[in-house]
């Protein structure tokens, strides 16, 4: 018996062996053949394409768990070009170029400059945007007029960016100002204290500085400290097919109007607010729109509407004003009409309350008309539109799009023909005739605008 558990014991531990080494060898095989791929061919082969960047205002975040930003977009398109799907790396500014490096991305897509320190460790795609670092200060505080007057200044700036370079290299030129580098801090975070005078300077893109103008009207975008630079993606050293591929897409982006499209959402209309304005809404945001913010949420969600774009459109008409009355006879937080009023069911149009409900009814029921345009969002911009100017008007601007060759079922379509409903030649051939167009077109814009700011300002805007 001991005999045959022995001999039974040795050919199960022969086969054990054997397995192990055929296991062995075919990690060894896998391995081998791992390394002898490219970037490129891994991506195809694994149907991944690994994003890395940085959790910033201009790049990527998080709004109602949903992703967006400019680079976030911009990655999103790059992955349907491979025909693969995009996963999102966010290791922290400073441990972006070590993730490259170590194989845990493919590439870097971040708001970067091309830079000549950058250049010993990356190769940069084909520039999408250019851009210049500015002085950013507090609209109390004394902008320096030149590089030479930063002198006794203290700065401060996320370690490892260009802006850190950059003031390394004006400081070794002899201007004796002082700089303050912090790990992993967002340059938008950095414009708020600027905003808040927790400091009184730091550095930013131009890019960067007018996105966040929005969000903090005290600051002001002031001298520039380098010429203008080109903000590109970035590869490992000599992974030239890699490079090769995100060439062609930006080749590609470019020539059918991508870039362009993910460029105006994200910066088309950035320079549409004087900083009165923008003050005027921050300080009505705190002080007027938290007596109708539960209302506005509670008749937001019963139509299926995020409460802060109503919260925009509230603001857009009456600046949260429930007695306020436009030229045009109508009254209350959301200007409705007598018809509208009777139609949607409410007595008192001055009533907070009965006019949100009103507003937010009408606004749906402009949103069901255009179930016709697949796109949710597009289609959102549509009853914007009609909530100004009325639906007949924009199904004219829908018609005149068509003659014109434009795309009639997105905003890009109908924004170019609105305006023309003020021209005589062309509000002849419509059946709703004369509308002021413009005013619809500037209306939507700001009300998206509105918007973005208070998706933005989490603090403020706490649950």
């Amino acid at each position: 018996m001991k005999s045959f558990l022995t001999k039974h014991f040795i050919l199960l531990s022969l086969v054990i062996v054997t397995l192990g080494l055929v296991r062995f060898c075919v990690l060894i095989d896998h391995q081998e053949i791992g390394n002898t791929l490219n970037t490129v061919e891994k991506i195809r082969k694994s149907g991944k394409l690994r994003l890395i960047t940085d959790r910033a205002i201009n790049t990527y975040y998080l709004y109602n768990n949903t992703p967006m930003g400019f680079e976030y977009d911009l990655a999103c398109e790059f992955a349907k070009f491979m025909n693969v799907e995009l996963d999102v790396i966010t290791p922290g500014w400073n441990n972006m170029f070590s993730y490259l490096k170590q194989g845990k991305g493919d590439f870097i897509s971040a708001g970067i400059s091309i830079t000549a320190p950058r250049l010993e460790y990356v190769d940069f795609s084909i520039p999408y945007m250019t851009i210049q670092q500015r002085i950013i200060h507090h609209n109390l505080i004394f902008n320096p007029k030149e590089i030479k007057d930063m002198g006794s200044r203290i700065f401060h700036v996320r370690r490892g960016t260009a802006y850190h370079y950059r003031l390394a290299d004006i400081k070794a030129s002899g201007v004796p100002f002082e700089y303050v580098l912090h790990n992993n801090i967002p340059t938008e975070e950095l414009i708020g204290m600027v905003n808040d005078r927790e400091i009184k300077f730091t550095i930013a893109n131009s890019n960067i500085a007018l996105l966040c103008r929005r969000f903090f009207p005290d600051i002001r975008i002031g001298t520039p400290i380098q010429e203008r630079e080109s903000l590109a993606w970035a590869v490992r050293k000599n992974d030239h097919e890699m490079l090769k591929q995100l060439n062609k897409f930006f080749l590609h982006a470019s020539s059918t109007g991508i870039l362009k499209r993910i460029t105006t959402k994200y910066y088309g209309n950035i320079d549409d607010f004087d900083t009165y304005e923008l003050k005027k809404f921050h300080d009505r945001i705190s002080s007027r729109l938290p007596k109708y913010k539960d209302v506005i949420k509670t008749e937001s969600a019963k139509h299926g509407f995020d409460w802060r774009l109503i919260a925009a459109i509230v603001y857009q008409e009456s600046h949260f004003d429930p007695n306020a009355k436009s030229y045009t006879n109508v009254y209350g937080l959301m200007q409705v009409t007598e018809i509208t009023a009777r139609e949607m069911g409410i007595k008192n149009r001055k009533d907070p309350q009965q006019s949100i409900r009103a507003g937010i009814k009408y606004l749906a029921l402009m949103y069901k008309r255009f179930d016709f345009i697949k796109d949710e969002s597009q289609r959102l911009l549509f009853a914007l539109a009609s909530y100004n100017v009325g639906y007949g008007h924009v199904k004219d601007a829908i018609s005149l799009a068509k003659q014109k060759g434009y795309d009639p079922y997105t905003w890009k379509g109908i924004k170019a023909t609105l305006p023309l409903l003020a021209q005589e030649k062309y509000y002849n051939q419509t059946k709703y005739g004369y509308a002021r167009g413009w005013e619809p077109v500037q209306y939507v814009e700001r009300i998206r605008t509105y918007f973005d700011i208070l998706r933005q300002k989490k603090a403020a805007m706490a649950g």
